[in-house]
């Protein structure tokens, strides 16, 4: 999605789509709570997601992403997934890493995400077929 939507934007597909994943469907008041931002300000960016035909909003009904905003969501969540990975492997202490997670899915470039998704790739495969593994702390 990167240069069509700001990683805040990225962030509210994301939630969507995990709440449509655990509940079936999402309400403004369930990413409300997801994110821990105000209902007015769900209400708002559904609004402009919608209108970029990222998502399907109505007011007082739930909202659902269009295969484009899934798209994205789960471009998004994969990122998400490969850099709490590696700050895993490299023993990062969960409190930080959680919000350097943030930081990361959204500032680093496609191309660099990429390698770093095939390093994670790499190390889950050598890990499988028995290499050692890297052991710190």
């Amino acid at each position: 999605m990167r240069g069509n939507a700001s990683g805040r934007a990225e962030d509210y597909l994301r939630a969507v789509y995990e709440i449509i994943e655990r509940k079936g469907c999402a309400r403004t008041k369930d990413i409300s709570k997801e994110l821990n931002v105000k209902q007015p300000s769900v209400v708002e960016m559904m609004k402009k997601l919608h209108k970029r035909r990222f998502v399907v909003y109505e007011r007082y009904c739930g909202v659902s992403l269009t295969p484009r905003g899934k798209d994205v969501a789960e471009t998004v969540k994969k990122r998400r997934q490969t850099f709490e990975k590696v700050l895993e492997l490299i023993l990062a202490l969960k409190d930080i890493a959680s919000k350097d997670v943030h930081v990361l899915e959204h500032s680093l470039r496609p191309e660099t995400v990429l390698q770093f998704m095939r390093f994670v790739d790499f190390i889950a495969h050598a890990s499988a077929i028995g290499r050692p593994k890297f052991v710190g702390r």
